[in-house]
């Protein structure tokens, strides 16, 4: 656009430039100015129509009701769906304000297995494969948590690592949002496997399993 219009005051100043170039140089300006003109009108266009929308903000007065509110009430009889959480055992490892001794399930294989599967994702970095807060996140240079074999770790209620894993604790942050209540209970479940790995006889050991341990030796 600035070469046609330099073109064109160069045709104009320039004695030695003919009629035609001069009629050239008139047409390359005004088709500068019509693309100019085109583009101008089309950003005309370009307007965020949602900045403008008929929205209220939480709590802010609406003279359209009665009682002057935005935010309505539910209609009568309305159920929450996905969100009621009743059950306190399964969803906080706490009972009338006391952690739970008991897993809110059978520990089957598959539930044990899954466990496995999540601790290792989500646990193993700091508290190693076999819980002895030996992670590679500690090898690293972060803080080192416990070991589950501890006596007091032991002695703990199946609820209290249910809340750490929900709460978080220390340096330890909340994981409620990266795994599910019952995935939460299947760490349980395999973290007390472990301890009894590290303190177990083979008189603890089911029958089957203690045959096949036999076999091995």
């Amino acid at each position: 656009m600035r070469a046609s219009i330099l073109n064109f005051l160069s045709a104009i100043l320039d004695p030695r430039s003919s009629i035609l170039d001069l009629r050239s140089s008139i047409f390359d300006s005004r088709s500068s100015i019509l693309i100019i003109a085109l583009c101008l009108l089309a950003t005309t266009a370009c307007r965020q129509d949602m900045h403008d929308q008929p929205r209220y903000e939480p709590l802010e007065k609406n003279t359209f009701f009665e009682d002057g509110r935005a935010s309505r009430p539910l209609v009568e009889g309305t159920v929450a769906r996905g969100q009621l959480r009743l059950d306190d055992h399964f969803y906080t490892g706490k009972v009338n304000g006391e952690f739970v001794t008991t897993l809110p399930f059978a520990a089957t294989k598959e539930i044990l297995e899954r466990g496995q599967q999540r601790y290792n994702i989500f646990c193993s970095p700091c508290h190693d494969r076999v819980g002895n807060g030996a992670g590679m996140i500690v090898q690293r240079g972060f803080r080192q948590p416990p070991s589950f074999h501890i006596d007091r770790l032991r002695q703990a209620p199946v609820g209290y690592f249910f809340d750490v894993m929900t709460n978080g604790f220390g340096t330890m942050y909340s994981y409620a949002d990266r795994i599910q209540p019952k995935d939460r209970w299947a760490i349980v479940a395999y973290i007390r496997a472990l301890q009894l790995s590290q303190n177990a006889t083979l008189e603890d050991v089911p029958a089957p399993e203690r045959s096949k341990l036999l076999e091995r030796k």
